[in-house]
């Protein structure tokens, strides 16, 4: 078990040098992100502060020892046509608005990407197969129930139905990514209280179960998550490095790409607690190569 830290006497628990330095201990002991979580708040610390502090100290250690170690190659990734700064983009089958655009970390904000009657279709086909949701289990490569995703789920084999055919080649005309590079599309439901804490979507590679889990389509290089529903209240998508919030709201998406699997992209982002009625979402991953 790691030391305590010292608690901030400031009311507003500053997040102090010494405290950063403390989290990177922890880190460099090999001391996982939740049991130094947990040891700051028996310490007394604030969760959103120790959450805080977490993510910004160890986001910069890691870029750190990035920068120190041989640079990881750029891949090509999936990106909308955005030439031209249009205000839609023409799918074939729909007219997709694009409502935000930010180049680092690389963010894109659709509108109307689904129809009120697809959302309400993909949850109907979803909701009898939801199960408690599943992370990739990065030291073996298979998959594991995991605290910080709190959400229920399944995923459709691609080209399960001409529904989920159809929004799937949507989806690769809109990110010009072929559709065999893609992972089944996941439809994950939230209630009230319900999040997932920021994580990263590419696979580690310093994680022993990495190889294993790329072996299917390589790398993931791109995330879709596309909102079913518009939650009474919360459920935002996160992302604490960029310090936004996505909004969700019915029939849109957001979008984000990494080109590198390595911190230095900013694409942490987690969803952020329900706090009133439900949440649905699909989400597409993108890899490298042909999904298997």
């Amino acid at each position: 078990m790691p030391t305590r830290p010292e608690t901030s006497a400031s009311p507003a628990q500053a997040i102090t040098p010494e405290l950063r330095r403390w989290i990177v201990e922890q880190a460099q002991a090999g001391q996982s992100a939740s049991v130094v979580l947990q040891s700051m708040l028996a310490a007394g610390w604030a969760e959103d502060v120790a959450t805080q502090a977490l993510a910004t100290s160890l986001h910069d250690h890691l870029d750190e020892l990035a920068a120190q170690a041989r640079p990881l190659a750029v891949v090509p990734v999936p990106a909308p046509r955005l030439d031209g700064s249009p205000n839609r983009i023409d799918c074939g089958d729909r007219s997709v608005e694009v409502l935000l655009t930010m180049a680092h970390p690389r963010v894109v904000v659709f509108g109307n990407l689904l129809s009120p009657e697809e959302c309400e279709a993909l949850i109907a086909a979803a909701a009898p197969r939801m199960a408690r949701s599943l992370t990739v289990a990065t030291q073996t490569g298979g998959e594991e129930v995991n605290d910080d995703r709190t959400s229920h789920g399944m995923f459709f084999q691609r080209g399960e139905s001409p529904l989920v055919q159809r929004i799937e080649e949507r989806i690769a005309s809109l990110l010009n990514w072929p559709i065999e590079n893609g992972e089944g599309l996941q439809v994950l439901h939230y209630r009230p209280g319900a999040e997932y804490k920021p994580h990263y979507d590419y696979f580690d590679p310093a994680e022993p179960g990495t190889p294993t889990v790329i072996q299917r389509g390589g790398q993931r290089v791109g995330t879709l998550v596309m909102y079913l529903n518009t939650p009474e209240q919360g459920g935002g998508t996160t992302f604490p490095d960029a310090q936004i919030e996505v909004a969700p709201q019915r029939g849109n998406a957001a979008f984000f790409s990494y080109e590198r699997p390595t911190p230095s992209t900013r694409t942490l982002h987690g969803g952020a607690p329900v706090l009133a009625g439900d949440k649905w979402i699909a989400t597409k991953w993108l890899r490298e190569r042909e999904f298997k």
